[in-house]
C-alpha cells in the first residue's frame, strides 16, 4: 500500500511538471529535504500559502479603489511573483508576470487578477493532494 501511494504521488509530481504547474525549483527544494527535515518541503510551501493570501489580499485591496497605483500593485505582484518563483509555482509565476505588463501598460483588465487567483487556487489544491499522498 505505501509502495503505490510513493508511485501515485511520484505520477502526480511528474504530471504536475508536465503540466507547467511547477518547475524545476520544487525538486531542488525536494533535494534539500532529508531524514532531519522530512517535511521540508511541505513546510515552504505552507509558508508560501500564508504569503500568497496576504499578497492576494492586499491586491484585491488595491484593485478595490480607483485610481490604481501601478507602480504598487506592480510592486506587490513583483513581491508575489518572487515567492512563486521559490517553490517552482510556473503558472501562477507566468500569470504574476503577465498582471505586471498590464500595470506596466497602465491598463488593468478586469479578469486579468482572476487569473492569478484560479492558477494559485488549483495550485494549491493539486499540491495539497501531493503532499497527502506524500505522507
Amino acid at each position: 500500500m505505501e509502495n503505490q501511494k510513493k508511485r501515485q504521488a511520484a505520477y502526480m509530481k511528474r504530471s504536475l511538471l508536465d503540466q507547467g504547474y511547477l518547475d524545476e525549483q520544487f525538486i531542488h527544494l525536494e533535494e534539500l529535504q532529508d531524514d532531519a527535515n522530512p517535511n521540508f518541503v511541505e513546510e515552504v510551501v505552507k509558508l508560501f500559502y500564508t504569503d500568497s493570501a496576504r499578497y492576494v489580499r492586499n491586491i484585491e485591496l488595491a484593485l478595490e479603489n480607483g485610481p490604481y497605483d501601478f507602480a504598487r500593485l506592480d510592486n506587490m505582484m513583483y513581491q508575489f511573483k518572487g515567492s512563486s518563483s521559490s517553490i517552482g509555482a510556473r503558472r501562477v509565476k507566468r500569470q504574476c508576470s503577465q498582471f505586471q505588463e498590464y500595470c506596466n501598460a497602465k491598463n488593468i483588465e478586469g479578469n486579468i487578477f482572476q487569473g492569478v487567483k484560479q492558477e494559485y487556487a488549483t495550485l494549491k489544491t493539486k499540491l495539497e493532494t501531493y503532499f497527502q499522498m506524500e505522507r
